[in-house]
């Protein structure tokens, strides 16, 4: 019967030249776990980025305030602007930043992720239909939703057509 783990050799093992701990015995499951990275330095980063992005949301709010009678402009153009960043950010991180393994959990969900705010639109919503502003409500729900696809679509688009410009490409697609 064939181990799952086999005993490991460090000069002729299948993790020659690894950097597995020779003490550690992979067919024991505690063991291995020290072989993992730890997960707090990506706790970490999305702790920190969470509340950088928290404070630029707040920010926003606080410059654009508004009543359930009027538009939410500040939760409209905090999803969008945050929705377009996150678009730029996926195709860097795949196409120019990758293997920072920081950089996603800090950027994308710490500080976009805390930019963001989809459940205080959907808070708008409702204080708007509360209030009586059915029209309001339904342009709101459908233009941030809208927009936010968009805006995703644009920053990836533009970011994307940007980065083959750079390094020569045809912008167009064309080769």
């Amino acid at each position: 019967m064939r181990e799952p783990f086999p005993s490991v050799d460090s000069s002729t093992g299948p993790s020659a030249g690894s950097s597995v701990d020779p003490d550690v015995d992979l067919r024991v499951a505690a063991e291995r776990a020290e072989t993992l990275p730890s997960p707090l330095p990506v706790l970490a980063a999305i702790s920190a980025g969470g509340v950088a992005g928290a404070l630029g949301r707040y920010g926003i709010s606080v410059a654009l305030p508004h009543d359930p009678h009027a538009f939410a402009w500040s939760t409209f153009l905090i999803n969008v602007s945050g929705c377009l960043l996150i678009g730029v950010l996926m195709v860097l991180i795949g196409d120019v930043w990758g293997g920072r393994r920081l950089l996603r959990p800090f950027l994308g969900v710490g500080v976009l992720g805390g930019y963001t705010t989809f459940s205080t639109y959907v808070v708008d919503v409702h204080q708007s239909l509360a209030a009586g502003e059915t029209g309001m409500a339904l342009a709101y729900l459908v233009s941030t939703l809208a927009g936010a696809l968009t805006a995703v679509w644009a920053g990836a688009a533009a970011t994307s057509w940007a980065i083959r410009a750079c390094r020569g490409g045809h912008p167009e697609g064309r080769s």
